[in-house]
């Protein structure tokens, strides 16, 4: 998806209400490029787009991705010693019904007290950048966790028993029969 998507919402939507509404709209964004172009499928084959996003709620506040190096170093501070929940929506368009299904699932992840020099450090990194709250579960932050709930994959940002389900559901084809 282009990275001039509005990625906007309504601060006083609840933090599921926004990653479905989020990831609903990369779809979108996709259907309409598409529409300006030729068929993206051989005849017969439905389109199937999938569109996901990330967010991060601490304390009824609500945090996406980073601007810049400082407020990523006060999302890091905010989450040391503190246990947040990690939101993370798929949206599946169907080009078959021409419907989009939205699931959510929400994890809870606990970071580890951290001390001013590690935060600098993962700072420091660049891994912050682009990512949910400024850090990567799958990387450099990994050692900054101290307990997960729920699904690790979703906190990656896809969660991969829930996609499943939702093409399963939705009655995708592979291998030539449905799932």
């Amino acid at each position: 998806m282009p990275s001039s998507a509005d990625e906007s919402f309504n601060p006083g939507m609840e933090p599921r209400a926004v990653v479905e509404e989020l990831a609903a709209r990369k779809v979108r964004k996709v259907l309409e490029i598409l529409s300006n172009q030729a068929p993206p499928s051989p005849e017969g084959e439905p389109l199937w787009i999938c569109g996901a996003d990330t967010l991060i709620s601490l304390g009824g506040r609500i945090y996406g991705k980073a601007r810049d190096r400082d407020e990523a170093g006060a999302m890091l501070r905010s989450f040391a010693g503190n246990t947040h929940e990690v939101v993370t929506a798929l949206a599946l368009y169907n080009g078959r019904t021409k419907k989009t299904d939205c699931r959510s699932v929400t994890s809870s992840v606990t970071f580890a007290a951290l001390t001013p020099a590690e935060i600098e450090w993962y700072l420091d990194s660049g891994e912050w950048q682009d990512a949910a709250g400024a850090y990567k579960i799958q990387g450099l932050a990994s050692c900054f966790i101290s307990c997960i709930k729920g699904s690790y994959s979703s906190i990656v940002g896809l969660p991969l028993r829930e996609f499943y389900c939702m093409l399963r559901d939705n009655g995708y084809q592979y291998g030539g029969r449905e799932l």
